[in-house]
């Protein structure tokens, strides 16, 4: 199978109405493949912030879910408005799908809550990463599902 490139993903912003069936069906087979069956972690995935949260897909030429977050509204999690859910299919990592999504998430929040803060619960070693797209940490790690997780905020504007 060929590697999706970023560049090549389709973005569809909405909110969990908009998501349809399939829409739906993927982006929740996209987490459990990833957060569960990768990751080996048993957790709540279905957490009842699914239909408060705007959902950011992005698929390959051929239809297939590359690359997913959601954005849950402010107030809802945190203050401000919280990116979560972050997954790229493994046959898409490598390609810049993770940063794509990640940018394009942003951009979204920016024009969804213009001069708004983003806030992030990270994977600790994912620091880099995200830290690179403007994060920076707030506090020290915690535990959340048996992983080592720190809150992160990118300050608005975005970078």
């Amino acid at each position: 199978m060929a590697e999706a490139q970023a560049t090549t993903l389709a973005w569809t912003w909405t909110r969990f109405e908009g998501l349809g069936l399939q829409g739906l069906y993927q982006a929740l087979a996209l987490r459990a493949e990833v957060f569960v069956v990768e990751q080996r972690c048993a957790y709540q995935d279905v957490d009842g912030l699914d239909p408060q949260s705007w959902h950011l897909l992005g698929h390959d030429a051929a239809g297939r879910l590359m690359a997913y977050l959601r954005v849950v509204d402010p107030g809802l999690k945190y203050d401000e408005p919280s990116i979560g859910r972050v997954v790229t299919a493994p046959q898409a990592r490598g390609t810049g799908a993770g940063q794509a999504l990640m940018r394009e998430g942003l951009a979204r929040c920016q024009a969804a809550w213009p001069g708004r803060a983003v806030r992030i619960s990270a994977q600790a070693h994912l620091q880099r990463f995200y830290g690179a797209l403007g994060f920076e940490p707030v506090g020290d790690t915690y535990l959340e599902d048996d992983i080592p997780h720190i809150e992160m905020l990118c300050p608005a504007p975005h970078r």
